[in-house]
């Protein structure tokens, strides 16, 4: 079959790889519709992979029709069409029983927890991937949720909603999103679903800052974002922070950013190991500091029915559609930010 390949700092390559198969009576086929690129997919693009191997096919989202499955499969068959979670669970452990996928009792590394982040999983920009533990890492789609908000629920909208029910956030408050990429605009729709008053958000990109005050964002402007959003609460700070970007400027901003006994929570991916955090400040402040990683299954039933309701709209991120062919100016262009790119979706039918 066709699938992108990661061969390095910005080398991806489109070409053949092997069929993925049902090897496991638990295993899945599922021939993939449509696929995201994702921020922590340009971690790897950038020369920053979570595992030294290369030659892997990356991505973690995809939606898609089953085409086969093991014998042990009872909830999926082929025709079925799907959401492939982009975090992996082994359906054994008690952590994912309960749903906290990304807390697998039974991985021996992170790379075992997510498609396409080494060839331990190949990752799902391709025109097919293999599903482990398919009654577990797949989710039947209603016909009504489009393929292009279907890709936004298998990560980026888990995430967000992750991050926003750790800040903890109350009907009435204002939040403050850091970065306003694809996780920090769906992490501004959940805000508003959980019942915030106001929403600021800070991003570097003017057009994303422009895109964002559609949703309702109140866009944080000039140089020194610190000063501005004192400025837009009155001196208070907002009562909570979600973290979007997963650098130490950006964290280290939510953290001064926010009032006196309020709530920061970093779903960015950090790569950071020696991150300077602030402890007397958060002591001070008596803050609250939350981060982790987002176990997609836990998170979405009531994602599924806000985005059915009408009440979140996860498609209106996706900016940009391409075959899965051009999935290297694809990721060019994701890379550059340019030609407002918020969220692209790669094709393989087409």
């Amino acid at each position: 079959m066709k699938a992108l390949t990661y061969h390095g700092r910005h080398d991806i390559r489109y070409g053949d790889v092997p069929d993925p198969a049902v090897t496991s009576p638990t295993d899945a086929v599922v021939q993939v519709t449509a696929a995201g690129i994702c921020g922590s997919d340009l971690h790897i693009y950038s020369g920053n992979p979570f595992s030294p191997e290369l030659g892997y096919t990356p991505g973690h989202e995809c939606v898609g029709v089953v085409v086969d499955t093991g014998g042990q499969v009872a909830r999926f068959r082929p025709g079925d069409r799907v959401l492939v979670p982009a975090s992996v669970g082994c359906a054994q452990c008690r952590s994912c029983a309960a749903g906290f996928t990304a807390r697998c009792e039974r991985a021996t590394s992170s790379t075992d927890l997510c498609y396409g982040v080494s060839p331990q999983l190949p990752g799902s920009q391709a025109q097919a991937v293999a599903v482990p533990y398919a009654d577990v890492n797949l989710v039947h789609l209603p016909e009504d949720i489009s393929d292009e908000a279907a890709v936004v629920l298998t990560d980026n909208a888990p995430t967000a909603w992750y991050g926003c029910r750790r800040a903890r956030i109350q009907p009435g408050e204002t939040v403050l999103v850091i970065g306003l990429g694809p996780v920090g605009l769906m992490a501004a729709q959940s805000a508003f679903a959980m019942g915030a008053a106001r929403v600021l958000g800070v991003d570097l990109v003017a057009e994303r800052r422009v895109f964002a005050a559609t949703l309702g964002v109140e866009p944080v402007e000039g140089e020194d974002a610190r000063t501005a959003i004192r400025d837009m609460t009155g001196g208070r700070g907002p009562d909570a922070v979600v973290e979007a970007v997963g650098s130490d400027a950006t964290i280290e901003l939510a953290l001064k950013a926010v009032r006196q006994a309020g709530r920061v929570s970093v779903v960015g991916i950090s790569q950071s190991k020696a991150f300077p955090f602030h402890m007397g400040l958060a002591q001070i402040k008596e803050l609250e500091f939350a981060i982790g990683l987002c176990s997609v299954h836990y998170e979405l039933p009531p994602l599924i029915a806000l985005t059915r309701a009408g009440r979140i709209k996860p498609e209106v991120v996706v900016s940009h559609r391409f075959a899965l062919s051009e999935g290297p100016a694809a990721y060019e262009l994701f890379a550059g930010r340019s030609d407002g790119v918020r969220k692209i979706l790669l094709e393989p039918t087409r």
